[in-house]
């Protein structure tokens, strides 16, 4: 689906929230949207891998780590989404490999890069609702992102 973020808060200005601008890009595709599946972690990221080898159904996966400065996203973990048809991830937090993961085709934006990783313990939570960026991200709603920004919506937008 073709669709631009400000032509959408044009369209659905009473429908949408949108996203601080605190992300930047680390993906292989700039534009993404999909359904959202969130990740609440702690410390690892153990259950976000759980996530990524699941069929991602060109969902969008959003995950909060508080901006802890870790990385719960890299090369392998892109690959694993890719692999697995997620569109996108969106981290609260930080990511590593980036020369690698800006030739994956999945959308990957994040707070920056931290080259230490995170452990893959066994603290987390799946389909949790979330809330940074001034906004609230709930399981199954809907999410779209391209360089003018991130918008949130409970329901599939059209132009």
């Amino acid at each position: 689906m073709d669709f631009c973020t400000a032509d959408l808060c044009d369209k659905y200005d009473e429908k949408i929230n949108v996203v601080a601008p605190i992300f930047k890009s680390f993906g292989g595709v700039s534009s993404f949207s999909g359904r959202i599946a969130t990740c609440k972690l702690l410390d690892n990221n153990k259950k976000l891998i759980e996530l990524l080898k699941s069929d991602g159904k060109e969902r969008v996966c959003v995950v909060d780590v508080e901006a802890k400065f870790i990385a719960v996203v890299g090369d392998n973990l892109m690959a694993l989404a890719k692999k697995n048809n997620w569109k996108g991830i969106i981290v609260n937090g930080y990511v590593r490999d980036t020369k690698i993961t800006k030739n994956i085709e999945v959308g990957l934006l994040a707070l920056g890069v931290c080259p230490k990783k995170a452990q893959a313990e066994n603290f987390g939570e799946l389909g949790c609702t979330l809330k940074f960026g001034g906004v609230k991200f709930f399981q199954d709603n809907y999410i779209y992102v391209d360089n003018d920004g991130v918008i949130v919506s409970k329901e599939p937008l059209y132009l």
